[in-house]
């Protein structure tokens, strides 16, 4: 396993090439998340290097996370990038979404929450890792008990990576992390 000294960006293209190189060795789909496009042309050029022929699925914020009615990846670039052959999911995070809205509005913790803090032991990009690969999954970008490797990080850019097998967000404690390819320290 990598580890990173801090969080953050910088660490992009180093996750990036750990999780594809392991994803291309195992055959394996990538999945990774990206709020505004840049990680997934990164890895989009990175692949063309690299000779990774599976299509790369990213996992978006929800409209509406930064500005009402509004999704941080401009409509052109995901239209570009879906030309490229990038399969795309929006959806509600899976895990928060209407949950936190409760705790937000009455206080206190929902289970859904509680996975997601006891994963951020790990670093928020473990949680993220999980995170998008249960919305894929769910999606149906990814088949259904197979493992792939999912790219996450803190704030922007990619500083983690995993190796899992995701359940149906209905069934999220069937996910199993297999192995830890990088993080921050």
């Amino acid at each position: 396993m990598t580890t990173f000294p801090h969080p953050g960006k910088e660490n992009t293209n180093e996750t990036l090439s750990l999780a594809m190189d392991y994803a291309k060795a195992h055959d394996l789909d990538l999945v990774l998340a990206t709020c505004t496009g840049a990680t997934v042309q990164a890895a989009l050029a990175m692949a063309a290097e690299k000779d990774y022929k599976r299509p790369l699925v990213a996992v978006t914020h929800v409209y509406g996370m930064a500005e009402p009615g509004v999704n941080e990846l401009p409509e052109d670039l995901r239209r570009e990038l879906a030309q490229q052959g990038v399969r795309f999911v929006t959806a509600a995070h899976a895990l928060s979404g209407g949950e936190r809205g409760l705790s937000k509005r009455f206080g206190g913790v929902n289970p859904v929450e509680l996975v997601a803090h006891t994963l951020r032991m790990l670093g928020q990009g473990a949680k993220v890792c999980v995170e998008i690969a249960l919305m894929a999954l769910d999606a149906g970008t990814i088949p259904h008990g197979k493992p792939v490797v999912a790219v996450g990080g803190t704030a922007y850019g990619a500083d983690t990576a995993l190796v899992l097998t995701p359940a149906y967000t209905a069934n999220l404690l069937d996910t199993h992390i297999h192995t830890l390819l990088c993080k921050p320290w």
